[in-house]
């Protein structure tokens, strides 16, 4: 704890830390994005900002995917350090064999929610009887809507799944369904009130889901003892509470950075996001893992219950 002390007291007063002797090359770390570059990768870019992985030793390179479901296997396949990804994904590609395991966490709650407009009436879980929902990755949106219509008295087939192919919002105001699966609650959701629509939000934690967390760290299970992954994960720690402090001081670098970024929608979900991220990103809630674990089994999405430690771990924090 000491040295992470002296590390943020370095960064507050504007100087990086020496190594004794002569000075050392940054180890270089390669950390493969989920999607392109948005607010919900914030305190990884703050980190940047303020020298947080260069006082840790790191040189840190971002990648964003041209197929976003790839990083996790380049990580099974050793062509990467670390990746970000989702707990859902991890429970999939760990039933599969892949030796992937989670050693942080970015978002530590659900951004997914189910959404209507008002245009359609639906008030209630109940009154998508009969309507159409639109999804975007079938198997696990399939199930957590399956679970969200039993919560609600209702089965899967009492509605029709109809595939939007991640066109939620468009799908939504033209009418095409009723409501959509996958619409985050930082996003979509305000994408559909600067288009002047009233949405209605129906959140799976509050309607029979257990909780998850929605951005996770993965690397591969062999290089969990990596040291570099400690002094990342504390370098996104402080990254974190510095965004907390500064939050418009990060939105305008980011802002300048990522000029195509640079709109309401973005600005509006930047801020939003702020209280979702993970105070303490080593932090591995167990019981939460189980459950959904469990719910992944049950919805025979997976075909066996894993041991938690065979796809999650916590990183001891020096």
């Amino acid at each position: 704890m000491l040295r992470k002390f002296g590390l943020i007291v370095a960064l507050l007063l504007g100087v990086a830390p020496l190594a004794s002797g002569a000075a050392r090359a940054d180890d270089k770390l390669t950390v493969l994005l989920d999607w392109f570059v948005n607010p919900d990768h914030a305190p990884l870019f703050v980190a940047q900002y303020i020298g947080a992985y260069k006082a840790e030793g790191l040189d840190v390179k971002f990648i964003a995917p041209a197929d976003p479901s790839m990083p996790p296997r380049q990580i099974a396949a050793g062509q990467g350090d670390i990746a970000l990804s989702y707990q859902a994904q991890l429970s999939l590609l760990a039933a599969q064999g892949l030796p992937v395991i989670r050693i942080g966490t970015l978002i530590d709650m659900p951004l997914n929610t189910l959404t209507a407009t008002s245009t359609t009436g639906i008030k209630t879980m109940a009154d998508f009887k009969g309507k159409k929902i639109g999804f975007s990755v079938s198997g696990v949106e399939d199930a957590e809507v399956g679970a969200m219509l039993e919560h609600a008295g209702l089965k899967l087939s009492d509605v029709t799944m109809v595939n939007v192919n991640f066109a939620l919002v468009t799908a939504l105001m033209s009418h095409q369904v009723d409501g959509v699966i996958g619409a985050y609650r930082n996003f979509e959701v305000n994408e559909l009130k600067e288009k002047g629509f009233t949405p209605v939000v129906f959140y799976p934690e509050e309607n029979g889901l257990p909780m998850n967390d929605e951005l996770i760290l993965i690397a591969n299970k062999k290089n969990v003892n990596d040291p570099r992954i400690e002094r990342f994960l504390s370098a996104v720690q402080i990254g974190t509470r510095y965004l907390i402090d500064h939050p418009q001081e990060m939105w305008d670098r980011f802002a300048k950075d990522h000029p195509d970024l640079n709109n309401d929608l973005n600005k509006k979900a930047w801020f939003q996001t702020i209280p979702m991220f993970a105070k303490n990103p080593f932090l591995l809630d167990e019981y939460r893992y189980k459950t959904y674990e469990t719910f992944m089994f049950k919805s025979h999405l997976v075909d066996k219950d894993l041991p938690l430690a065979d796809y999650a771990t916590q990183i001891e924090q020096k």
